[in-house]
């Protein structure tokens, strides 16, 4: 008997996953382990339960989608750090580790710990009124018709700099290749624990991205002169702030642990997704 009992799955909404799902049932009964899922997505034969239980049982989470499905099983496992695979459906992306003709060979070599866990740092947000936890980025945003999102940076207690954008942007060194990479900001390697603050469209004087400790207090002041402002965290709308209010965000590192099989580097993956195909000859 290997090392899993239980294992949940968490599934793209409009993806196909009947098939996959079938795989790792299939895996599963062979090896007398339970398979749970999500309440509302759950597949036949498949008990569902509310994510709050499915991280607590589950010895290995499954991701079947993408990149925003990883987001979503990361969260759910990051109270119990639980693994997380992710089997990519679809468009190729950085966070999945396996495509699906991998799958059941890549259960086999979890459940016989042969595997190594690649820790991914989250960002910590907090308000005097809200908290949540971003694997990707928070992003400040502005409102369409509202005016520039305007903000100032406080680095260790002290306002350091201050942005006027159409958004601003913070990301973990995972969230480097999201949003802030479309606005122009650096690839940072998954390994650097740290956060990235980057201005989108800025019409600033300083219209450059910034690169913290993970050590380092970072709060973002709404201006008095900014426009109307909604808070993203991982692409989810969590909070429309008023001008004067103070978001604190901290780097949680070690917050959710992903599942490599060493078959391929984040570089291989980054390269494959951006379709980089090397420096040019002359």
């Amino acid at each position: 008997m290997g090392s899993i009992k239980v294992v949940g799955l968490v599934q793209h909404p409009r993806r196909h996953c009947a098939e996959v799902v079938g795989t790792i049932a299939e895996w599963a009964a062979e090896r007398g382990i339970e398979v749970v899922g999500l309440a509302g997505e759950a597949a036949p034969g498949c008990p569902a339960v509310a994510a709050e239980e499915l991280a607590g049982r589950a010895d290995l989470v499954v991701s079947l989608g993408g990149d925003g499905t990883m987001l979503r099983a990361l969260r759910i496992a990051h109270e119990h750090r639980t693994p997380v695979l992710g089997v990519n459906l679809g468009r190729l992306g950085f966070l999945p580790e396996v495509d699906t003709p991998e799958l059941a060979a890549a259960l086999c070599a979890i459940d016989e710990d042969r595997f190594t866990i690649e820790t991914r740092s989250g960002l910590q947000i907090t308000t005097s009124d809200h908290a949540a936890v971003a694997f990707n980025d928070v992003a400040l945003l502005r409102s369409p018709g509202r005016g520039m999102a305007a903000v100032e940076v406080h680095i260790e207690g002290h306002p350091f700099v201050s942005y006027s954008a159409d958004a601003i942007v913070v990301a973990t060194p995972t969230g480097s290749t999201a949003y802030s990479f479309s606005a122009g900001g650096p690839i940072v390697s998954p390994r650097v624990e740290g956060l990235l603050i980057t201005p989108v469209a800025p019409h600033s004087a300083f219209n450059r991205a910034l690169f913290l400790s993970e050590r380092e207090r970072l709060a973002l002041r709404i201006l008095p002169s900014s426009g109307e402002l909604g808070v993203e965290v991982d692409g989810r709308l969590v909070a429309r702030p008023q001008p004067g209010t103070l978001i604190d965000i901290t780097v949680e590192p070690a917050a959710a642990r992903v599942v490599r099989l060493g078959r391929t580097t984040f570089y291989q993956r980054a390269q494959r997704k951006l379709r980089l195909t090397g420096s040019p000859t002359t």
